[in-house]
């Protein structure tokens, strides 16, 4: 879509970077050459003064695009891999500091007591222990013979050394993060003490906006106080018109007659998927058989009351006309029950890292096994427990619930969809070989399969170039008067912004996922009031730059929206708390006119006042008060208070405090992300990858 408007600009766009590139270098060849050597290309960022170059970042990238078979997007990736080696620097750096050194037999140890190298046959002597030798041996001629698989295994190795170096420090760190039994006797006492009492509300609201300022200068200086809380990155705003490439009714007119003009020729086919094949249908024949209930349910009935050899339509499903004939129907159980017990193999789909049989050796055991649960149905479950490489199932006896038509794989599926209840056999599938048992199906019914021919409705050509003028004529007007807005407003346009977009971002609010607009709103040439037009898919766009945040301290006027609040409440608390008075509550309320309210059993771990909501502030004064004595002025997240508390009742004390402490303790270890987000936070990190990824 967008092709022809792509043409007319990219054909001079790319004569002009042609020609002002070889321009350059006659003048002078060696800029090319600077260029590409420069500091600033060569180093994608730096980790407490150790650089991270680009060959590095872009080896790294290369990798990990091979492990996801690039089922990432480049921006995606890049965070991925930048977050994996900032990670890894940070963490090498502490061991350094601390003078740990994980060392090859480290890593080899951890290797060789991995369960799957331990437990594989391939790996284990005579009377079925391990053998590290064999192991050794295996790997020296993988090494020799098998590039593919020693890479696994190279990657494999590396990412325990990683792991394991990791792995130490946050060890070392979480031993000394224990908790005593006075402490968890204390956090006991302080989580399940009830507070009893009386208190006085005056809310926010009931001050006027009108009778409180809030100045810039004051905005700045809360920022500032409180700089940890507003740090920004570099962000940028823009504002667009978008024109919309949508095909009218005149579009799906034309469609639908043409769908209607092969139903003849469909009908009386004998080789339906060449006729669509030849009619260049827009979807491929689908071999599978559909189900009333999977089908649009807006035409489902009628279009299984189709007879066989008969054509329905041509009816609208989505973005498609479509014509569809019955070329087969059978019954079969909406829903079936299976076990199965998978065997992969290397190279199998999702295949664990630790899996280095091959393809036959798999179809060997499969077999195996097959013969030992067709002699015996009981050892089913306990071989699946034992073998099978699905974990989640395997852990079921191999049972995998109640499944539908369309969850499985299409051989996996076929078997337990066609053949009767209680049929044991071995199915290949992508995923290795399983032994499957069909447990039970159920709801037999008409199913059909069909010969679909369909178009998509998509805009015409006349359709494109209307939006395409229209966005020209837009953009044209932004130029004459050198004001984005008033052109929109010459033009009855409403701009929509997109607010607060970052230096790697893929998506533009309102927009979606378009990294182009991103990259140019921050060329190093793009300035605020700057405009360009986009072609994008099913659109074009025409954006201006209004906004520029740079990296630090984000602005008062930015901050505002945030602070303002913040600082109102500040000021009405200060008004609020004068209009209390000495004396007993019943005296505060009258005075304020304000009803007296009861609070029962409220406890710190779930700090709420009824009929307020959460308030930590005011029942932490509550807990530390004195019982019976009145307290005033007590500001809180949603209004002033006044309280006293009347009761406060301790829970039963436990013989034992030794499980919470425990609990305590644990909960504090599992919290190792939190180590690491403090040695990031300490770090000096300095991130270059915009530069990769901008416009200009």
């Amino acid at each position: 879509m967008a092709v022809l408007s792509k043409i007319r600009d990219r054909s001079l766009f790319l004569i002009l970077v042609i020609g002002l590139a070889l321009f350059a270098f006659v003048l002078d060849p060696s800029t090319l050459t600077d260029f590409f050597n420069s500091s600033k290309i060569n180093e994608v960022g730096e980790v407490n003064g150790e650089t991270i170059s680009r060959q590095e970042f872009v080896n790294e990238l290369d990798q990990y695009r091979q492990q996801t078979g690039g089922r990432t997007s480049d921006i995606q990736a890049a965070r991925i891999v930048w977050d994996n080696m900032l990670r890894k620097k940070i963490y090498d750096k502490q061991l350094v500091d601390a003078g740990i050194t994980i060392g090859e037999e480290d890593v080899w140890n951890e290797i060789i007591s991995a369960p799957f190298v331990q437990n594989n046959p391939q790996y284990q002597n005579e009377v079925g222990q391990f053998d590290e030798d064999k192991f050794k041996k295996f790997l020296a001629d993988t090494k020799e013979n098998n590039e593919v698989l020693w890479g696994q295994w190279s990657n494999y190795m590396n990412q325990v050394r990683d792991n394991a170096g990791t792995n130490t420090y946050n060890n070392l760190v979480t031993a000394g993060l224990g908790a005593s039994l006075k402490e968890s006797e204390f956090q006991y006492l302080i989580d399940n003490t009830k507070l009893t009492g009386q208190f006085v509300y005056v809310p926010y609201s009931s001050v006027p906006d009108s009778l409180v300022t809030v100045t810039r200068s004051e905005i700045e200086s809360y920022v500032k106080a409180n700089e940890k809380d507003f740090k920004v990155e570099d962000m940028r705003d823009i504002f667009y018109v978008e024109f919309k490439i949508e095909p009218t009714k005149e579009d799906e007119d034309a469609i639908k007659a043409e769908v209607a003009g092969i139903a003849n020729d469909l009908k009386s086919s004998t080789d339906e998927k060449l006729l669509l094949s030849e009619n260049d249908s827009d979807l491929d024949m689908n071999p599978n058989f559909q189900f009333e209930s999977y089908v649009n349910q807006e035409i489902s009935k009628d279009l299984f009351a189709t007879k066989l050899g008969d054509v329905f339509g041509p009816y609208k499903d989505k973005e498609y006309f479509k014509l569809s004939k019955v070329i087969e129907e059978s019954r079969m159980p909406d829903s079936a029950r299976a076990s199965h017990i998978l065997v992969p193999y290397i190279g199998a789909q999702r295949a664990a890292a630790d899996i280095t049989r091959s393809k036959e050796a798999a179809k060997k055991m499969a077999d195996s096994i097959f013969n030992i649960v067709k002699r015996n149905k009981k050892k089913f479950a306990e071989i699946a427990k034992e073998v099978s490489s699905d974990r989640g199932s395997a852990e079921k006896g191999g049972d995998l619930d109640w499944f539908n038509y369309n969850r499985m794989t299409p051989a996996f599926r076929d078997f337990c969809f066609t053949e009767r209840k209680g049929k044991v056999d071995v199915v290949e599938t992508p995923f290795g070989y399983h032994i499957i048992r069909i447990d039970d199906q159920k709801n037999f019914q008409r199913v059909v399969k069909l010969a679909t021919y369909a178009k998509q409705i998509l805009p015409s050509e006349k359709t494109e170039n209307a939006a395409y003028t229209k966005a020209q004529e837009f953009a044209l007007e932004v130029t004459n008067t050198n004001d984005f807005g008033l052109a929109a407003k010459n033009k009855g346009y409403a701009p929509k912004p997109a607010v607060g977009m970052k230096t790697l971002d893929e998506n533009v609010p309102g927009l979606g996922n378009h990294r182009q607009v991103v990259s140019w709103a921050f060329g190093s040439e793009t300035n605020i009031g700057d405009f360009k037009r986009f072609d994008l898919e099913g659109s074009y766009v025409v954006a201006t730059l209004s906004g520029k945040t740079a990296k630090g301290l984000m602005s008062p006027e930015k901050a505002t929206p945030r602070v303002r609040p913040i600082l109102l409440n500040e000021k009405k608390a200060e008004i609020l708390e004068d209009r209390f008075v000495d004396g007993d509550l019943q005296a505060n309320a009258k005075e304020l006119k304000v009803a007296l309210r009861t609070a029962n059993g409220v406890t710190l771990k779930s700090p709420t006042l009824p009929g307020i909501g959460l308030e930590p502030k005011v029942i932490g004064a509550m807990y530390n008060a004195e019982v019976n004595k009145v307290y005033t002025a007590i500001v809180g997240q949603k209004g002033v208070f006044a309280f006293k508390v009347t009761k406060k009742e301790e829970p039963v004390a436990l013989p034992n405090y030794e499980t919470n402490r425990k609990q305590i303790a644990e909960a504090r270890r599992r919290m190792t992300f939190r180590i690491y987000n403090a040695l990031k936070e300490a770090s000096e990190i300095e991130d270059n990858r915009a530069m990769m990824y901008s416009s200009n």
